[in-house]
């Protein structure tokens, strides 16, 4: 009985596997997971190998928004591409588009960007500078777009993140290009394509960085050169920073060869108003520099980030800290803690400057207005290499400044020598004068006035076509001070309505 059961035990089981797949249900439930996991496997497999074909034959850049090619890639995109063949034109067109609007006056529009696709408008705008110029420019938007360029089809994809940046809460951006790895060699004619548009669009402009957060970011739009020519200092100041300067720019090796910092620093001191700052955004110019602004007063502003902003200047830029004795108001000024109240120590700046944390390749001009209140150890060679003052206005500088703006309508030269007769009536060259006065003397001597150059072109500014006018005004240059109650004197020079 016994084995009897057991022998049929196994024959049951089998009868019930069998019954199981004789059974309809069951038989197409396994079959459909068969055709299943085949599909999946399948898929899987068909995923694997479209990657590594993709690896293989394709080829992808990508440009993040903080990087400076950004916008250059962004401009190349936007030009204009005639194509050929009906296929290309069907699959290179760019239906998602992005609008990048600028305003100009009509005469600086022949100086905005040219060759981008836009549109332009001309607007109510009055004034000496004509109806303002808006230009809209058109460049892909995001999404996936096809471009063609020479022989090669680029994929371009544009996405923004849900990231942003900590420093300046714009969300972070990329600019994917793909092409066939046959034609990977076209990525780099095409950022050499973007480089000269940009390059062309820069041309004539002047880009002033200042630090936003822990990064270098143009300040606003690309301004215009200002000539060397038109900033007037005494004769054989400017000849001789720009000769300093062209002779360091060309000894690059010969610093090398002798273990020598490649770097030099000018500190131009002297009054408010003498063109210290003008000089340096002409000189940048002529050189075709930028100018990178550091205001060591920010809030914020520490050692480490200063050392690392200097470490990473844009290429060919003049670093620019104006107003450094204000740094230091606070170094002999302490609160009973000891708390200073500024954020970059004298340390950390001098470590910036000339220590292990600072950077090669650089041009660095200070400027003050009280050269008196600079510590000894900031101005010592090394770090500040040339002195340089640009004072009070002299008579070279107010004759060259006078040819400037009437040299077409003084010819012979005559008013000027009025003009600058008068001046030297009033005592502006630092001289003496006879001033008729109120008191029982009569007359008052008067000595040490001086004026500035941009007194002197605020002058000339209000009488921009009256010779005459501004020499009978020139009274109003004479040095005063005001109270909060007292009344401003007719000669004074005022602002037109």
């Amino acid at each position: 009985m016994t084995s009897t059961a057991a022998q049929s035990a196994p024959a049951s089981s089998l009868l019930n596997i069998n019954a199981l797949f004789d059974n309809p249900l069951f038989a197409g439930g396994i079959g459909l997971a068969s055709i299943g996991a085949v599909a999946a496997f399948g898929r899987k497999g068909l995923i694997m190998a479209a990657g590594a074909a993709r690896r293989r034959l394709l080829v992808n850049v990508e440009i993040s928004k903080q990087d400076p090619a950004y916008p250059w890639i962004l401009a190349w995109l936007s030009q204009p591409r005639p194509q050929t063949g009906f296929l290309a034109s069907r699959i290179t067109r760019i239906h998602n588009l992005s609008v990048s609007t600028t305003t100009t006056t009509a005469a600086m529009a022949n100086s905005a960007r040219s060759g981008s696709i836009g549109t332009s408008s001309s607007g109510g705008g009055g004034g000496g500078g004509g109806p303002g110029q808006t230009h809209f420019f058109l460049q892909p938007g995001y999404g996936r777009h096809v471009v063609k360029h020479k022989n090669a089809y680029i994929a371009v994809n544009r996405e923004k993140h849900n990231t942003a940046n900590m420093n300046t809460g714009e969300p972070h951006e990329v600019v994917q290009l793909t092409t066939l790895w046959a034609h990977r060699h076209i990525f780099e004619d095409v950022f050499a394509e973007a480089h000269r548009l940009a390059a062309k669009a820069h041309e004539g402009k002047t880009i002033v960085y200042a630090a936003r957060g822990m990064e270098w970011s143009p300040l606003g739009d690309p301004r215009k050169k200002r000539p060397l020519a038109s900033v007037v200092l005494d004769e054989g100041v400017k000849e001789g920073i720009v000769a300093d300067i062209t002779d360091f720019l060309g000894r690059q090796q010969w610093y090398v060869d002798r273990g020598i910092p490649y770097r030099r620093g000018y500190l131009l001191y002297g009054p408010p108003g003498s063109g210290k700052s003008s000089f340096i955004q002409a000189l940048a110019g002529e050189l075709d520099f930028s100018v990178a602004m550091v205001n060591l007063s920010e809030m914020g502003m520490t050692d480490d980030k200063l050392a690392y902003l200097l470490t990473k200047l844009p290429k060919r830029s003049i670093l620019l800290l104006e107003d450094a004795d204000a740094a230091f108001v606070n170094r002999r000024q302490r609160d009973v803690d000891g708390y200073s109240g500024a954020t970059v120590t004298f340390s950390g700046l001098l470590n910036a400057l000339d220590g292990l944390a600072a950077g090669e390749e650089r041009i660095a001009f200070l400027t003050t207005n009280h050269v008196d209140r600079l510590d000894p150890a900031l101005i010592r060679p090394g770090r500040v290499d040339m002195m340089v003052r640009i004072g009070e206005a002299t008579r070279y500088q107010a004759g060259a400044m006078w040819d400037r703006f009437y040299g077409d309508m003084d010819e012979d030269g005559s008013a000027r020598e009025r003009f600058l007769r008068r001046l030297d009536e009033l005592g502006l060259f630092g001289g003496e004068a006879e001033k008729e006065g109120e008191g029982e003397g009569g007359d008052e001597a008067i000595k040490g006035r001086h004026t500035s150059t941009a007194a002197i072109q605020g002058l000339f500014l209000f009488n921009k076509n009256d010779m005459e006018g501004a020499i009978e005004m020139a009274e109003a240059l004479v040095p005063r001070k005001y109270e909060p109650t007292e009344a401003i004197p007719e000669g004074a020079i005022r602002t037109k309505a």
